[in-house]
């Protein structure tokens, strides 16, 4: 795919850059293979805008020379910062104001030929607002959730994935020694990508996952027969947004009942409802800990991994896949491309259409690899 919107030819190229979003191991990577891509090979000037497009508002950047650069390989985060700020909907004054326009002037403030949005997918929907706007955009995916679609894996991902596995593998010893139930919660609020591959990787006896929504009572049958085959514990990969049967039928009709709503009261009535429903969502770990406790008689005990699973050193596949990420974003801006996402497609990457990816999620399929490896190796998944 080759979508140009006029990167003007010139004998210097402007490139703004940001990261939106969750902080991603691979970031700085990312920038630092686009930053000295465009200083070693390439004649591109480039700044980088301070917590995301908040930063790009307000006009706070660095320039990211090889000073700003040197030394970042290895560190996690972002060393400029991020947000979770919606160019459409950005919280100014006390008002949420759509400030597209604002973020148009700072681009062309700066001359810029092309703006670099490195994010998950609410960041690929926001720059696709801004290249509504007439904005050159080019977007690279990171998230530890690896949930953006037309792109074989995200950046951070698999450093996420380590983490998650080693945390299985070491509560092992105390779900071993004490005869418990474990069970281990990581991110993933609608794709179960890390909790079925660290389940997996780790030896998890039980998976869950939003795909596949479980029923108690087989997971605890599932726990019992081990207990009486001589194994007095059990471990239970869960990914924070898996759900019984139960609530996502309710889950359902409540998104049901939103959409059909017909007058402004009934619109505010369900998604307070939604609303209602999710935040009682939130403790669904803990309970299901009691109820497999209730039903096994084992102790049972949670362990949350949250926001450790986007911390630290990258692994040495995600500082590959950002350089090579970043790299190959600024051998596409010198072509003239834009509109595109830099996408990871077998040992190379390609330039995806912005537009496809945008309101689109990768969700695990039933018959993926990993989920039908499962299976064979006796895994319960709650189904």
């Amino acid at each position: 795919v080759s979508v140009s919107h006029g990167i003007r030819r010139k004998m210097t190229i402007n490139v703004g850059v940001l990261t939106a979003g969750g902080d991603t191991p691979g970031l700085n990577a990312a920038l630092r293979g686009l930053g000295k891509s465009a200083l070693y090979v390439y004649d591109l000037q480039l700044i980088g805008f301070y917590d995301g497009f908040r930063g790009l508002l307000h006009d706070r950047y660095i320039v990211l020379d090889e000073s700003a650069l040197s030394g970042i390989l290895t560190i996690g985060g972002t060393i400029l910062g991020t947000s979770r700020d919606k160019p459409a909907k950005m919280l100014v004054g006390g008002k949420i104001q759509d400030m597209r326009d604002a973020m148009v002037e700072t681009y062309k403030k700066h001359h810029l030929d092309v703006l670099v949005c490195m994010g998950g997918g609410g960041t690929q929907k926001n720059a696709y607002s801004l290249a509504e706007k007439g904005l050159n955009i080019l977007t690279l995916p990171k998230t530890i959730d690896n949930d953006i679609p037309n792109t074989d894996v995200t950046l951070g991902y698999d450093t996420a994935l380590g983490i998650a596995t080693e945390a299985v593998d070491r509560l092992h010893s105390t779900a071993h020694s004490h005869h418990r139930i474990i069970i281990v919660e990581t991110m993933g609020h609608n794709a179960g990508w890390l909790a079925l591959g660290a389940g997996v990787a780790g030896g998890a006896d039980v998976i869950l996952i939003p795909e596949i929504p479980y029923e108690v009572d087989k997971i605890a049958n599932a726990i019992l027969e081990r207990s009486q085959s001589g194994k007095h514990f059990s471990i239970v990969a869960v990914s924070e947004g898996a759900m019984s049967k139960g609530n996502r039928q309710q889950e359902q009709q409540l998104l049901e009942d939103k959409k059909s709503a017909k007058d402004k009261k009934e619109k505010e009535q369900a998604r307070q409802a939604l609303e209602n429903f999710y935040a009682a969502q939130s403790a669904r770990t803990m309970r299901l800990s009691q109820e497999l406790e209730r039903l096994t008689g084992l102790e049972s005990r949670v362990t949350i991994l949250g926001y450790v699973q986007r911390g630290g050193t990258p692994s040495a596949k995600d500082r590959l896949l950002a350089s090579e990420l970043g790299g190959e974003a600024a051998a596409l801006i010198v072509k003239g491309i834009s509109g595109i996402m830099v996408a990871v497609n077998g040992e190379g990457t390609k330039a995806v259409e912005l537009k496809s990816v945008v309101n689109k999620r990768k969700t695990v399929p039933l018959d993926h690899v990993w989920v039908q490896t499962a299976r064979r190796v006796g895994t319960c998944l709650g189904d």
